[in-house]
């Protein structure tokens, strides 16, 4: 999010949430493999397509968590400094999406029957 924000050309700078959306999309990617062949190896499902389908659902609640954190620090409170929004996206947003996604990883998505 912040490379995004604040890298090089600043690339979405002033769009603080595409910026967050667009990093999750990539950190969901990469969270399925080491969830699938790591944390979770020995209860992944055998259908795959069918547990990256319900890896994806979830990881958009996550993804949703952290938004509307960021959002409603950015635009509704008001707090628009790289600082707050970090705290919002990053701090605030990411424990809670963590919360949610361990949970609905281990009792929704690598169930292995």
């Amino acid at each position: 999010m912040n490379l995004l924000r604040f890298g090089p050309g600043e690339v979405l700078g002033d769009k603080p949430l595409t910026a967050k959306v667009l990093s999750v999309v990539v950190a969901t990617l990469v969270s399925w493999l080491g969830n699938r062949y790591w944390a979770f190896a020995a209860s992944r499902r055998e259908e795959r397509g069918r547990e990256l389908v319900w890896f994806l659902l979830v990881n958009a609640g996550g993804m949703l968590l952290a938004v509307g954190t960021l959002g409603v620090s950015h635009y509704v409170l008001g707090f628009t400094s790289p600082l707050a929004d970090n705290i919002a996206a990053n701090g605030v947003g990411l424990v809670l999406g963590t919360l949610f996604r361990y949970f609905c990883y281990r009792h929704v998505v690598f169930t292995a029957r």
